[in-house]
């Protein structure tokens, strides 16, 4: 008699843990798409503001300002296109 009841309880454990698993299981966003897109849109628009940093401290190197000048306005420059990049993740 005892081998029937632990047989049915383990049995009925696995049932119950099966049953969780499969509510548990991993679902996926339906707008992946959407996402993709902006990542895309912020990878784009931090390309930009590197290429624009990159041509802004071209053109002050040849200017009459400093080296540390040339730098801080390329970091300006870099750190605008990362908050507009925020921007898109963001909204």
């Amino acid at each position: 008699m005892n081998n029937k009841k632990g047989f049915k309880g383990v049995v009925s454990s696995l049932i119950i843990a099966a049953g969780l698993l499969a509510i548990s299981a991993p679902s996926y966003s339906e707008n992946v798409g959407e996402r993709i897109d902006d990542r895309q849109d912020k990878r784009e628009i931090k390309q930009e503001g590197r290429e624009a940093a990159r041509d802004a401290k071209e053109a002050c190197k040849e200017g009459d300002k400093s080296r540390s000048d040339c730098r801080q306005e390329k970091r300006d420059i870099k750190q605008e296109s990362r908050e507009a990049g925020r921007d898109v993740k963001h909204d």
